[in-house]
Order: C-alpha cells, then structure tokens, then sequence
C-alpha cells in the first residue's frame, strides 16, 4: 500500500497536512449535480481515502448542490481528529445546474451555515471564498465586501481559517488587508501554468498552493509527451502529472477527486513517483507546446 507521507506535508491553516489530499467534488452526480449513480461507492471512496492516510478533503456545498457533504458526513462522521475539511463559498446552483454567483451577506452566511449543517461540525476549518467575476477562471474585481463578511464570521467562531479561489494576485493582496490567507485554489497543472509566478510567492510565504483541476478537470491532459514518460517510468500519465505538482513546489497540497476507489489508489501512488531530472525537462515543454 502506498505511504502518501512520502510526498511530504505542508501547513493549512495552523494544521498540517499531508501533500496528497483528496478532492469531493466528482462524489456528486452528473455535472456535480444531484445524487451520485452508486451512493455506497461514493462511501467507499471516501472511506477508502482516510484508510490510506488522507487528512485533507476539499469540499463545497454547492457540490450538488448539498450532497457531496451529506455524503461525507455519512461517510467518516464523527472525523478523524487529524482529518482537514476545507470547504468554498460564494456560489450556488441554478434549477438547470448553472453556477451562479452568491456574493451578497445573506447568501455567504446562509453558505457558512449550510456547510456547518451538512458536514455535522461546528467550526469549518479552511473556508474558500471563490471569485465569482467570471465562471471561466480569475477577473479582476473587489473582494472586499463578502471577504469581510466572511472575517466577521471567522470572529464569530464559525470558521477558523480563510482562503481564496479563482483569484487574481490584485485580488490576494487586497484579502490579505483584511484577513490572513492560509491558502490559494485556483487552477493548475502541467499544461496550464499561468500561476508560476504566483506559486513561487506564496511558497515563499509559507502559504499552502491548492490547484484544482490537477489532471486537467472535465477535460483531463493529453499529451504524447505525457504518455511517452509516463511508459517510459511504468506510470499512468495522470501519476506523472501528479508528481510533477508534487515536485513543483513545496507548498502544493494536492486533490485530485475521483468516484473509484482503484482511481483513488492510482492517484495516490504518485506520491511514490520519485521524477528523474531528464523527464521533468521534458515535461516541462508541455506548457510551452501549448498542449491541453
């Protein structure tokens, strides 16, 4: 069985957790939306995650919406003492699955409150507000209103720690006035890596980097050059693909989700994937070749 620990831990929050993490979001149905297809399996993964050493879940309750925390309620509760639920606020869903902003005061303490509920907890550990300016990835525009909404309820006792997601580097330094930032979620991976910049500051901050979509989300990588390592290691490309996040940076912490429990173990393998310099070279002309 693999040692997930030899991908090392970083800190979140004032915990820390192991680099190899695990991510909720598929456990839902469809478009993350409604009741998964096989409700025990989704127990099963979840399960089969904390077996292995997992300490850190990143969720939202607008994964389906509210499902994919009842789930995990009814998977793991009461939780481990070591185990993180990090969860994100500042969206909902649509009658038809759309993802629609949820910004306003009522709406983020509504969010806070449901998360609270359908986890069965009564602090949230890491709570992300997500940028809602644009569906499609980071815009510019202010956080400060629902960010300091957020503060007043991490005052209250409610959550203990706040990150971002979706964010612009404008948008981090303007939380970090108004509150400490333990962590950043937005998207990256190999082939997309406009973040290098922003991954390099935070890790010389000490602040945990938490890219979503690590294996390329609904559209997951493709490469020739991906394949042609990962055979030439005796590795699966999406094992290749985790361990260069792994060796990327220190303070990725990393949630690749899936709804299989064999997904899972493969994913977790990767922290044994130990990448020879040559392959990382290669590797990194992904990103430059554009590739998706």
């Amino acid at each position: 069985m693999t040692d997930i620990s030899k991908a090392g831990a970083f800190r979140l929050g004032d915990r820390t957790v192991k680099r190899m993490g695990y991510g909720a979001m598929q456990l839902a149905g469809p478009g993350v939306f409604g009741p998964p297809k096989d409700h025990a399996a989704a127990l099963a993964v979840l399960r089969a995650a904390v077996e292995a050493g997992v300490d850190h879940i990143d969720t939202s309750d607008f994964y389906g919406p509210h499902i994919t925390n009842q789930i995990i309620r009814e998977a793991l509760h009461p939780y481990p003492r070591d185990l993180v639920i990090v969860t994100k606020i500042s969206a909902k869903r649509g009658p038809d699955g759309s993802w629609l902003p949820a910004f306003s005061r009522e709406e983020l303490t509504q969010a806070v409150h449901d998360n609270l509920r359908n986890l069965g907890l009564d602090v949230l550990e890491v709570v992300n507000l997500r940028s809602m300016f644009s569906v499609h990835g980071p815009a510019e525009g202010s956080l400060e209103a629902p960010l300091t909404v957020l503060a007043e309820m991490q005052r209250q006792g409610l959550v203990r720690h706040i990150g971002l997601s979706n964010v612009t580097p404008t948008q981090i330094a303007e939380g970090q006035r108004i509150c400490e930032i333990v962590c950043v979620q937005n998207l990256y991976n190999l082939a997309n890596r406009a973040d290098d910049a922003m991954v390099d500051e935070l890790s010389g901050k000490g602040i945990a980097y938490v890219p979503f979509f690590p294996l390329g989300g609904f559209t997951p990588l493709q490469s020739d050059t991906l394949s042609a390592v990962a055979s030439r290691l005796g590795a699966t490309p999406m094992q290749v693909a985790l361990a260069w996040l792994l060796r990327r940076s220190p303070n990725i912490l990393l949630i690749p989700g899936t709804s299989s429990v064999g997904h899972l173990h493969e994913n977790l393998a990767a922290a044994d994937l130990a990448l020879p310099d040559d392959a990382v070279a290669e590797l990194e002309t992904i990103a430059s070749a554009g590739a998706h």
